[in-house]
Parts: structure tokens; C-alpha cells; sequence
């Protein structure tokens, strides 16, 4: 008995067929990892059940009955809920704003405040979620975000939860917390579809999976009967028997970047760190959620103003100490939040490739489209994004092609230094090989790179060395080879 079956669902953009044939059976009170590298059509299939899209063809069947919602209200109204990769909330209003919004518990004419509070305070003692619904929830960190976002879909009293990329900014302990949410809502019958592309937490609490590429359904399995390279191999439609490129950068004794003292204006900030980046060499930087890794990429940059300290790019200060100078002298920043600081979306790939370097195609007010053409057709060619066109809006892109056009966008700089804040989040296996491969080929160069990321297999992949912070100060710098995962850990506490 299925609670929810989705068989021959076909689903087609200009130029684009995203889904052909695709397919998913869901059984009750089970977690089903929904897996793919980017644009196999995983989040194309979810917004078809969710109603944000409508199939072209093909039948969904919700506890044996045929559905076909129009919107999102209607799904959640027949008990399936989403929780997005991107988080869609309003910044300004209240943790109980956000979780009630759009479906607010009326007395009359006037919202019952009281009951909305009390059911709230309920979730969160089941789930043991340690927020103040009362608090803004712009001011919370991402992963706390994360958490309101799946306590409103369990609000919702959803027997189908699809959880997208839920662990992509959570720390090892808060996901231990997510995945005994999961557990309960398991235990209570929920349904969870649980899309990801982290191996270790799809062995950990999937039931079954199944996996998707290039739209179409390839296999489904109980997660007992498949192994690791399995499931690469089906996700990838190759062999793939190392998760890590092999390393053939040479960082030289050239100091690239030099940073003294570094310490920015607003709480909670950075404060006095100091190392050198050498060319050639890929820095990565690890910490625990609240370390300010972020932040101090974001003051390197001029994003965050700096209240003390010097900056140094091949010997030149930093003077004025904006993104502007950072990248007239070689600076490019990635950010982590690609859709809310990383993408113009309603632009299109070209718009999104040229911007960091527009003054290269502009002369006398106008555009120069020939020389932006070819730049863009040189991203999408060597960064392989899988695109109907060049004039396709990015928004309509998956999220590992996105990240391609923003690294594009600063390989069209020519930076001397990319500082890159969690590059591989929400990306599967092959386009984060993609980008690992990237790294070392651009530090083979003469690049010097600085890799944020909360993933330490990855730290311990491809970096050459590994700063680590630790509540805003720099907790030491250890090289890559003579560490392990317990010893980043001990100095990312070692401040706290």
C-alpha cells in the first residue's frame, strides 16, 4: 500500500524536458531519499506534487486517489507539506508569523493569538526546537531558519513531508536533532521524501531510495540492498571510484594575500586574525555554526566594514576597503546564500556571468553584447552548465548550474584570489567533483583559493591547509595532511 504514487509524470520547459517518464512510490511512515545530480529533475517532480508546477503528463495518486493540485495551499490542505532548500521567509516578522502565515487560527474576526502560541510551544517541546516564537526570525541563524520551516510543515499535520537539502547548513550536532524529528514523525506514520547528497545521512536514516537522471527514473532499492559506489555510479551514469580529484597544485613561498589584525565593526564580528595565503595554495576554513567563517571572508572582501587591521594583495594595501578596490585588485567573493546574495534571478545566465566585470563590456554608456556573448558561451562551455541558451533566465537553472555561472562569473575577473563560502552546498557528487577539480586546476595556476565549508571530508580532500575559527577569532592553522577531524574540532571549540 503506497500512500503516495507519482508514475509517468512528464513535465517540459521551453527547450527543456525536465521530467520523461519519471516516477515514486512512497509508503507510509518511511524515509525515501530522492537522489540525482543537479538537474535530474528531483525538485521538478516535488513542485509538480506540490502544485508550484503542473505536469504535462503522467498520473499522482494520494493514498490511492488520483490529485493534481493547482497550488501549494492545496497541497498542504490535503496534507503534504515542503520544506524548501532556499528558505522563503519573511525576515521581519515573528518565528510565529512565519510558521501560521497565510492560514492563521481565527476567533471570529480577529487572529487567535493565544491558540496559535500554544500549538507552537507544542511542536517545539515535541521536537525539542529551543526557539522564542515571539523573535524575529531574521535573526536567527540558517539552520535555526531550517528548523521553523520543517515545525511549520509538521503544523500543517502533513502525513507527506519532502525535506529538500534539509542538512545543507546544519552542524553534526544539529542534524543528530533533525534526524530524530524525522524518527518521530516516522513513528507517527509521516512520510518523509528526504532529498540529499550526502551519502553518510542517506545510509543513516533512509528506508528506501531512488534515484534520478537526466529526468528520467534509473532504480529504486531498500538503502539495505545498495552499496555506497552503487548509487554513485547510478546517480552519475559512470564508474566513480574517488570522491576527490587528484591533488596537483603546488602552493610556491609567493605571499598572495596578508591579512593583519583583521577586525570588523558590528557585532558579532571577527576579531584579530591574521594569516598569509601563498599562490598556489588552497586555505581551507573550517569552524562550527557561529564561528564567523562567513564574516571574515565577507570583511576580506569590503562586504563588512572593517574597524582595524590591513590587507594586503600582492604587497598593495587595501585603502578604501570596498568590493570595488577588492575586485580591481584581483578579489572575487562566492557567497553562501546563493539565491538571496549569489544570483540576480530574473535575469538571465549572460546578465549573471558578465556582472562582476560589466566595466570590461561597457564603453560610451553602451554594451558591448559580441565580447559579453562569447564570454558567457566560454563559461557555459567550460564550467559545463546545462542550459537550453544563454538567454534562459538563471532562476530556472538547478542549483549546481547556478553555482557554475557565479564561479564563472568571477573566473571572467581573472581574480589573483577566489574566496569561495561553501561552494558545494546543495550540489551532488558530480558537480561537487566539478568543482573540487576546479580548485586544483586554478591553484595549479597560480590561483590562491580560500574554501569555507562545514563539510570536513571535503576540508580534508582538497585543501593544502586549514584555518579554523572558533567564535570569531582564528583558533590556528594546521596543514592539511597532518590532521584529522578531532583535532579541527578541539580548536573549534577552543574559544567557546
Amino acid at each position: 500500500m503506497y500512500v503516495l504514487e507519482m508514475r509517468s509524470i512528464k513535465k517540459q520547459f521551453p527547450g527543456v524536458k525536465a521530467l520523461d517518464n519519471a516516477q515514486l512510490l512512497l509508503r507510509p511512515g518511511t524515509v525515501h531519499a530522492l537522489m540525482g545530480e543537479n538537474g535530474a529533475g528531483k525538485s521538478t517532480l516535488m513542485k509538480c506534487l506540490f502544485g508550484i508546477y503542473q505536469k504535462d503528463e503522467g498520473e499522482i495518486l494520494l493514498n490511492g486517489k488520483p490529485v493534481s493540485f493547482e497550488n501549494p495551499r492545496q497541497a498542504l490542505d490535503n496534507g503534504v507539506s515542503m520544506v524548501h532548500q532556499e528558505l522563503n521567509q519573511v525576515l521581519e516578522r515573528s518565528v510565529l508569523d512565519n510558521i501560521w502565515l497565510g492560514r492563521f487560527p481565527m476567533r471570529g474576526m480577529i487572529v487567535d493569538d493565544k491558540k496559535m502560541l500554544l500549538e507552537t510551544e507544542s511542536i517545539f517541546e515535541q521536537f525539542k526546537i529551543k526557539i522564542n516564537p515571539q523573535q524575529k526570525i531574521g535573526s536567527l541563524s540558517v539552520s535555526e531558519r531550517q528548523m521553523i520551516e520543517i515545525a511549520k510543515a509538521v503544523s500543517c499535520n502533513a502525513r507527506i513531508i519532502v525535506l529538500d537539502e534539509p542538512t545543507s547548513s546544519l552542524t553534526e550536532s544539529e542534524v543528530e536533532h533533525l534526524f530524530s524529528i524525522i524518527k518521530a514523525l516516522r513513528q507517527q506514520g509521516v512520510a518523509v521524501i528526504y532529498i540529499s547528497h550526502k551519502m553518510d545521512e542517506i545510509f543513516s536514516i533512509a528506508d528506501e531510495v531512488t534515484v534520478m537522471r537526466d529526468g528520467h527514473w534509473i532504480m529504486t532499492s531498500q538503502v539495505t540492498d545498495i552499496t555506497r559506489d552503487q548509487l554513485i555510479s547510478s546517480m552519475v551514469g559512470r564508474d566513480f571510484s574517488s570522491m576527490f580529484p587528484l591533488k596537483k597544485n603546488k602552493p610556491s613561498d609567493e605571499i598572495v594575500l596578508k591579512v593583519r589584525n583583521l577586525t570588523g565593526v558590528y557585532q558579532p564580528t571577527v576579531r584579530d586574525v591574521s594569516f598569509d595565503l601563498y599562490k598556489g595554495e588552497i586555505l581551507g576554513v573550517s569552524g562550527l555554526v557561529g564561528s564567523r567563517r562567513t564574516e571574515m571572508v565577507e570583511t576580506i572582501f569590503g562586504y563588512r566594514k572593517l574597524k582595524h587591521g590591513e590587507i594586503y594583495i600582492n604587497g598593495h594595501l587595501l585603502k578604501e576597503h570596498t568590493p570595488r578596490e577588492s575586485i580591481a585588485h584581483g578579489l572575487g567573493l562566492v557567497t553562501e546564500e546563493r539565491r538571496a546574495t549569489g544570483i540576480f534571478p530574473l535575469m538571465d545566465i549572460q546578465f549573471n556571468a558578465m556582472i562582476a566585470n560589466i566595466d570590461n563590456y561597457c564603453k560610451f554608456g553602451l554594451v558591448n553584447y559580441k565580447k559579453s556573448t562569447k564570454d558567457t558561451k566560454w563559461v557555459i562551455d567550460a564550467l559545463s552548465v546545462k542550459t537550453p541558451s544563454q538567454r534562459a533566465a538563471i532562476a530556472n537553472l538547478s542549483g549546481g548550474n547556478q553555482q557554475k555561472v557565479i564561479l564563472g562569473r568571477w573566473l571572467l575577473t581573472s581574480p589573483k584570489v577566489l574566496l569561495l563560502d561553501e561552494p558545494t552546498r546543495g550540489i551532488d557528487v558530480g558537480a561537487k567533483y566539478e568543482i573540487y577539480q576546479l580548485m586544483i586546476d586554478l591553484a595549479s595556476k597560480g590561483n590562491a583559493i580560500i574554501f569555507i565549508s562545514s563539510e570536513m571530508p571535503e576540508l580534508l580532500g582538497v585543501t593544502d591547509r586549514i584555518l579554523v575559527m572558533s567564535n570569531g577569532r582564528m583558533a590556528g592553522i594546521v596543514n592539511t595532511a597532518e590532521t584529522d577531524q578531532e583535532e579541527l574540532l578541539r580548536l573549534a571549540a577552543k574559544y567557546i
